[in-house]
């Protein structure tokens, strides 16, 4: 057959458009952020903690680890998806083409936005 699966409003695509696929990315970036930061907090509470006994300050010490990088890991991917999907959405508009360059240009845009401040 050579019909359509999905009814569509008429003049609509039929892939998501940069602004739609935006939210996954910054929602993916997070959640990849807060997993990731949860394991390295764990790793660096029990590295910090293995002189101690397990006993409930140390369980309090290495779930404020775990907590404190998950949130700053979240944070930190989650602001560089922010910064990309803001420069892809502007730029696709700007051009008015959807392709590749926008990807790059937006990608490089972040990466320089990202190193003005001054972080390693």
């Amino acid at each position: 057959q050579d019909t359509d699966e999905f009814i569509l409003p008429t003049g609509a695509n039929k892939t998501r458009g940069r602004f739609e696929l935006a939210f996954f990315t910054i929602g993916g970036c997070c959640m990849t952020g807060a997993a990731f930061g949860a394991l390295n907090g764990l790793r660096l509470g029990l590295k910090e903690t293995q002189n101690m006994a397990w006993s409930k300050p140390r369980n309090v010490q290495i779930l404020n680890m775990v907590t404190r990088q998950g949130a700053l890991w979240a944070n930190t991917l989650g602001s560089l998806a922010l910064l990309y999907s803001a420069f892809g959405v502007v730029i696709e508009k700007t051009r008015g083409a959807e392709d590749d360059l926008n990807t790059i240009a937006a990608g490089t845009l972040t990466g320089m936005l990202y190193k003005s401040t001054g972080r390693v």
